[in-house]
């Protein structure tokens, strides 16, 4: 469908020759407008879905070989101050305004964004709503932005590590929880531990380094699940991000703690390259 329908619409359309969320929240678009458009004096581009309309201001100006261009920039979500999208596909229409006069175009997408190689990528959620939002087309080439739920996760907002022991810090997105409780699994181990609440949704919980030492010379590690009263389990980790390597570019120093009544042990706090957040124990040759 869309071999036969581009074509017949590339003079009817404003071309898109660029679209991209890369923050998870914000649309980029650059496009250029039909022969027919002329120069507009002013554009906006318009978020709808059924009788729900959004619009947005764009900026036109004219290219270098005279052609009328129109950069756009529309933030996604109410919680950020944004266009208040919920689950569903958005459609995008540019509306253009010449003295009292108003026309309405369609924004063709010719390609699909394509992810960037590199050590970051474009986030595949709002870092701060947890919202999904991703650029498609229709079948006729209409470009439109799909949004769906955020999924339910643990977001670690801070680690606070010192002679004292561990803190994290963390928020729970697109669920709610009841009763939660912490728990720090290794392997064969198993430590249940309270969490305060700090807010909505807002959480945080001190490792209970006391009970974690290890029992042999060899490292353990240690995972971190939130619990809640419905028996659910969730895991602490790192996911509204937009770099590929979360072990390496969030790495965090190790430091050497003695627990009231054990022996000194190195606690080093990391994330895993899937961006779990885990807690590894490590008994001092010194203390034997």
């Amino acid at each position: 469908m869309l071999r036969l329908f581009v074509p017949l619409r590339r003079g009817r359309t404003a071309q898109l020759r660029y679209a991209a969320i890369l923050d998870g929240q914000t649309v980029n678009l650059h496009a250029q407008l039909p022969p027919s458009a002329g120069l507009p004096d002013r554009a906006e581009v318009v978020v709808r879905r059924a009788r729900r309309r959004y619009p947005s201001e764009a900026r036109v100006h004219e290219g270098p070989s005279g052609e009328a261009l129109v950069d756009a920039a529309i933030l996604l979500g109410a919680e950020v101050g944004g266009v208040p999208v919920g689950t569903g596909r958005w459609r995008l229409r540019l509306k253009l305004y010449t003295g009292r006069r108003s026309r309405t175009l369609s924004l063709l997408l010719l390609e699909p964004p394509v992810p960037y190689e590199g050590p970051t990528k474009p986030m595949e959620a709002s870092p701060v709503t947890g919202e999904r939002h991703r650029l498609g087309r229709s079948v006729r080439g209409s470009a439109r932005v799909v949004s769906t739920a955020a999924r339910a996760a643990v977001e670690v907002t801070k680690v606070q590590l010192t002679h004292a022991g561990v803190i994290v810090d963390f928020r729970v997105f697109g669920t709610s929880v009841d009763g939660p409780r912490a728990e720090f699994v290794a392997s064969g181990r198993r430590i249940e531990h309270a969490v305060e609440v700090l807010g909505p949704d807002r959480f945080r919980v001190g490792v209970p380094l006391g009970r974690m030492t290890p029992r042999g010379t060899r490292p353990e590690h240690w995972d971190i699940v939130l619990r809640d009263a419905t028996g659910r389990s969730l895991r602490l980790g790192r996911r509204l991000h937009d770099v590929r390597n979360p072990l390496r570019v969030f790495a965090m120093r190790g430091l050497a703690i003695t627990p009231q009544g054990h022996p000194p042990m190195i606690v080093q706090p990391r994330y895993t390259p899937a961006g779990n957040l885990r807690v590894t124990c490590t008994r001092m040759p010194e203390a034997g």
